[in-house]
This record gives structure tokens, C-alpha cells and sequence, in this order.
């Protein structure tokens, strides 16, 4: 039995891939586990930031196309990632910002503007039962299943239900940019004419991207290591730029393989790895290398990044033009008609 103060969130329609994403279970690599979780962890942080919590809470991820939503009480939420069409009622709203969803409602979010994957965070987070400490589904190894039309989710409690709708301007991530990249244990494989033309080089993101992983494209001289490009017997880790077999850097995503595969370049840095999931076909990307100790310094724990985020945001300022019933506020206290 759910608590009185959950609410069920309608799924009428999804599209394709739809998930339930947190921040993924890290550190099981060891089993043959990939940490998973949402493909761009700045866009949750992001919503917990707008929504006003303390932590980050599953929210729904959302490949290309989103779906409709119902509500069967008042729920605030967070739109962030990638830029889609959202309206309730048919009155749009504003991404990367906050809003509020009443029962009687739709919430009707499209598709795609800029990006790749959008979130819906509520502020009460998707509750259930988790596996290994994770509400993710990872679909690479069968753990959940992408959501369907007439799916219902339990949604939590919310911590601070009278907050203010906020937005928030987060740097732009949706359009390529640069990747800083470290050295790995196989850098050394790659002569150095071979790791400086890596960073000569404008690619685009492959159209075989997915959560596995994403092929960028290129023209021009194919990139290898200097002696053999066999496969190679060691630990993989997101953010792993391997360099297959023609020669196609190929970088690994929240649900890539943990062994195995071609030789590693180096390895895009975490706050980075969202420009890749999130950059359109073809969108340009570049690479940057910095030594361990340079990506040492510049690592951003969940908190840090999340009380920086919550520094961003501001309160949202509807204009009246889209306020359809706007002459029932009562916008200024005593005004009367003037007889007395």
C-alpha cells in the first residue's frame, strides 16, 4: 500500500526508450555491472537543483520523444536536458525550469529541439523497489524496461511543496564543444603524433549512438595504435575512447561493456561525457588532453555540483500573456469600483 502522501503519476502515452534514471550503481565493475544511469547526470543534478532538494531523485529520462503525463494530485516537476516541446493544457512551458502539474491536467511533452535525451524530475522522485541500490533501468543487462503507454509510477513525497517555480541557465551542452580527455593504461599504444592528431581532429557523433556508447565520425586518415589492433583484455570504464578496428573512436556510455575491446586511447572526463550523449548527429566535438593530476582538479563530487547548480537558480517569471486565467489572481489587495 502506497503512503497518503505519494502520488501516481499516468503515463497515456511514451515514446520509444523511456525510462526511469537516477544516478546510476557505481563501483560494480568488478560483478560485470556498468554504472548505467541517466545519460546526462548534470541534467538531474540540475532538476534536484530547481526542485529545491537536497539530493538527487529518479526522474524519467526520455530518448528523442517524450509522452503524456496525468497526475492524481499536485505534483511540481523539473524539465531539463535536452530541449523538447512541453505544454500543459496546451499552454507551453519554459525548460530547464520548474513547473506544476494539477490533477485534471496534461502535460504533453514532444519531441526533440536540441539534444538527445530530455528528464522529467518530480520533486517527490520516482519511488519503487530498487535493485542494487539503483531505480535505473539498464537495459544492456535486463535490469527494468522501458516505459509503455498505461504504465503508472509511484511518485514520493515533496519536501517543499510551497517552493516557488525556479529556471536556471545551465552552460550549453547540447551542441558538441570540447572533450578533455586523460591518459589511460593503453595511451602508450598510440604514438604521439597519433594522441596530437586526435586533438587536430572535428568529429561528429555517430548515428549508431546509444546508452552503450557512442562512434564518432570523421574524415580523413583513420586513427590506430602503433602495433597490433587486436583486442585488448582489460577493464573498461565510462568515459573510455576506444579506437576500433577501422580506426572509429568510439566512446562508452552509461551502459557500456566492463572488459574486453579495442585499445583505449585515453578517457573523457565525467562533467564532459554529457556534450556526447547529448550532442545531435553530426553536432562538432573536439578532444583536449589534460594530465591526471589537471582531471584530478577538476573533478566535481554529486554535492559540490549540485549546491553550484542550486547557486543558478532563479525564480521563474510567467508573463501574463500566457497566464489564460489570469483576471481570477487577485493582482492588487483593496482595489474597489470607486463608489465609496
Amino acid at each position: 500500500m502506497r503512503d497518503a502522501d505519494m502520488t501516481i503519476l499516468h503515463i497515456d502515452q511514451a515514446g520509444p526508450l523511456m525510462t526511469v534514471q537516477d544516478m546510476g550503481r557505481p563501483g560494480r565493475i568488478g560483478v560485470g555491472l556498468s554504472p548505467g544511469g541517466a545519460m546526462d547526470r548534470a541534467a538531474l543534478i540540475e532538476g534536484a537543483a530547481l526542485l529545491g532538494l537536497s539530493e538527487v531523485v529518479a526522474g524519467i529520462e526520455m530518448a528523442g520523444l517524450g509522452g503524456t503525463f496525468r497526475t492524481d494530485a499536485p505534483m511540481r516537476f523539473a524539465l531539463t536536458g535536452a530541449r523538447m516541446d512541453a505544454q500543459i493544457d496546451g499552454q507551453p512551458l519554459r525548460w530547464n525550469a520548474s513547473h506544476l502539474l494539477h490533477p485534471g491536467q496534461d502535460l504533453r511533452i514532444g519531441g526533440v529541439q536540441a539534444g538527445a535525451y530530455g528528464y522529467l524530475v518530480p520533486a517527490g522522485g520516482v519511488r519503487g523497489e530498487g535493485v542494487l541500490d539503483s531505480r535505473s533501468a539498464h537495459l544492456s543487462v535486463g535490469l527494468g524496461a522501458p516505459l509503455a503507454a498505461g504504465d503508472t509510477l509511484v511518485i514520493g513525497q515533496d519536501p517543499k511543496r510551497d517552493r516557488p517555480l525556479q529556471i536556471i541557465v545551465p552552460d550549453d551542452r547540447l551542441s558538441g564543444g570540447l572533450l578533455r580527455i586523460m591518459p589511460g593504461p593503453q595511451t602508450q599504444m598510440f604514438d604521439p603524433a597519433t594522441r596530437q592528431r586526435l586533438t587536430q581532429i572535428t568529429f561528429g557523433r555517430g548515428a549508431r549512438s546509444s546508452r552503450t556508447g557512442s562512434p564518432l565520425d570523421y574524415d580523413g586518415h583513420r586513427l590506430g595504435p602503433s602495433g597490433s589492433r587486436g583486442p585488448v583484455s582489460d577493464f573498461i570504464r565510462v568515459g573510455d575512447v576506444q579506437i576500433t578496428g577501422d580506426g572509429t573512436p568510439f566512446v562508452m556510455l552509461a551502459e557500456c561493456q566492463t572488459v574486453g575491446g579495442y585499445p583505449r586511447i585515453g578517457t573523457v572526463i565525467a562533467d564532459d561525457l554529457s556534450r556526447v550523449a547529448q550532442a545531435a548527429s553530426g553536432a562538432p566535438l573536439r578532444f583536449e588532453w589534460m594530465t591526471i593530476a589537471q582531471a584530478d582538479a577538476a573533478y566535481r563530487s554529486v554535492g559540490q555540483h549540485l549546491r553550484e547548480a542550486a547557486a543558478q537558480v532563479r525564480p521563474l517569471v510567467r508573463d501574463p500573456a500566457d497566464i489564460p486565467d489570469l483576471l481570477s489572481y487577485q493582482l492588487i489587495d483593496g482595489v474597489t469600483a470607486g463608489d465609496p
